[in-house]
Order: C-alpha cells, then sequence, then structure tokens
C-alpha cells in the first residue's frame, strides 16, 4: 500500500465512549475514567474528545489549570462562561482557545433548546506553566471556504490563526469537496482526524489506489511521515495537529 509506513490508525469504533442523558462522547486518547497507559495522546496532543450534548444540556462550571484547549464546533452553537469574565457562543468555523493557566472556572453548554451541538475539543499542555489565564476567539470561515489546509490554532505565529502558548504545535482544518487534496504538514508528530466524510491518505499525491480509507470518526497518528496528501472521497472536514515534542509519558 502507498501508505506512510509510519502511520497507527485509530477506527471510530475503537475509541473510548462515554455515553450519558445529555452527552454522547468519544475520546480518542485516555480521558476521565477510561485509561489505557498506550493511549495518553500522540505528540502534544493529550484530549481529542469528538462531543454531542443534547439539548439543553452541558458541561457545568468546572475547574482547570495549565492546559491550552481548543473547542472546534461542527454543527450547533456552543455557549461558553467562566471566571474570568469572558463569554461567548461557538459555531461553526469560530476557533476557540482557552489559556487555563495559573486557574480557571468554566461552562460550556449547548446554547438550544431544541437541538443538539456536536463539537471536538482538544487539549495541549503549555510550554509555560502558571500564565495568566487567557480567552481568544476568531472566525475562520472565510479562509475555510477558500480551500486548503487552514491554520486554526498556533504557537508558531500564524497570523490568520488564534494562538496557542505552546510553540511546538499547531492545528489546521480543512473542508474538502469530493476529489480535493491538501497535503499534510511535515512534522514528527502529525495527529489526522475526520471529523465528518470520508478521505484517503497516501504518501503522495495521485497515488489513490494505494491509499488508507478514513472515515468519520477515524483517525490517522503520524511519525516523521513526510508530507502525506489526504484527498477526499465525499464532503469532508479534518482537523490535523502537528506536533514537534512528544508529552512525557
Amino acid at each position: 500500500m502507498n501508505v506512510p509506513t509510519t502511520t497507527e490508525l485509530r477506527r471510530a469504533d475503537e475509541r473510548f465512549h462515554t455515553r450519558i442523558s445529555w452527552l454522547d462522547s468519544r475520546h480518542s486518547f485516555s480521558f476521565g475514567g477510561h485509561y489505557d497507559p498506550d493511549e495518553v495522546g500522540h505528540g502534544l496532543l493529550i484530549v481529542s474528545n469528538d462531543d454531542r450534548v443534547a439539548a439543553g444540556g452541558g458541561f457545568s462550571t468546572h475547574p482547570h489549570r495549565d492546559m491550552e484547549i481548543v473547542t472546534w464546533v461542527l454543527d450547533g452553537e456552543l455557549e461558553h462562561r467562566d471566571s474570568e469574565g469572558n463569554d461567548g457562543v461557538i459555531y461553526p468555523g469560530l476557533a476557540q482557545r482557552m489559556s487555563a493557566g495559573s486557574g480557571i472556572m468554566h461552562s460550556e453548554m449547548n446554547r438550544s433548546a431544541t437541538a443538539d451541538v456536536h463539537f471536538v475539543q482538544m487539549w495541549v499542555p503549555p510550554h509555560e506553566s502558571g500564565i495568566r489565564p487567557g480567552y481568544e476567539q476568531l472566525d475562520l470561515n472565510a479562509e475555510l471556504d477558500a480551500g486548503g489546509l487552514v491554520p486554526v490554532a498556533s504557537g508558531r505565529g500564524h497570523e490568520s490563526a488564534i494562538s496557542i502558548h505552546q510553540q511546538h504545535a499547531a492545528m489546521w482544518v480543512a473542508r474538502l469537496e469530493p476529489g480535493r487534496s491538501v497535503e499534510l504538514p511535515a512534522a514528527p508528530f502529525v495527529h489526522l482526524f475526520v471529523a465528518r466524510g470520508a478521505v484517503e491518505l497516501s504518501e503522495t499525491d495521485g497515488a489513490p489506489s494505494g491509499a488508507l480509507a478514513l472515515g468519520t470518526g477515524d483517525a490517522a497518528r503520524l511519525r516523521d511521515a513526510g508530507h502525506p496528501v489526504v484527498t477526499a472521497t465525499e464532503h469532508a472536514e479534518i482537523v490535523v495537529w502537528e506536533s514537534d515534542l512528544e508529552v512525557r509519558r
């Protein structure tokens, strides 16, 4: 197969699963009561939760510390409030980052009384602990509609992205029409998550016959894989994290 040999695949149904009355969550790595010492992250990405919150439900006020938390909404609206006085409504295409820093309390609630909200929440540790808590959001719909892989959250100075306090990581998103391709960044650690739709992953462009097929909820963990190519086989949205370092286990 013409697939990067350093690729580790995780299918959607292999993820840890939390299901309660208002929440249906799939965890790409160990989270909460789910723990596997071999599933604690990839590169600097240590949490990647695919959450569906029912109408009227949500996460009531709870604490965080020394973590960069990025939320990416796929459908619906999520309302954020925190102890620093920040509040906002996150919708598809609006990137949000909360720096927990020295300590913060926040809540995340489904804004709708009738429809679910579907989002991916991702955590990376900061490169410096004890910073002042912070919050940032930015609408990137115009950039995403233009096509290609768009930097969404970065500690590397990408001007069009929200900033994170982690200089060794960046997050990218692409919305792909069938047949469209993007080249993934070359980094020691790359995590590809198919948020919706279906794609093929190959070492180089123009080699779909040997590509690895990925569907909604599937992920590929790549190590030093060069510039692999993702091609949509149906309308798709992908979320990509690149990291230069790996969290110590």
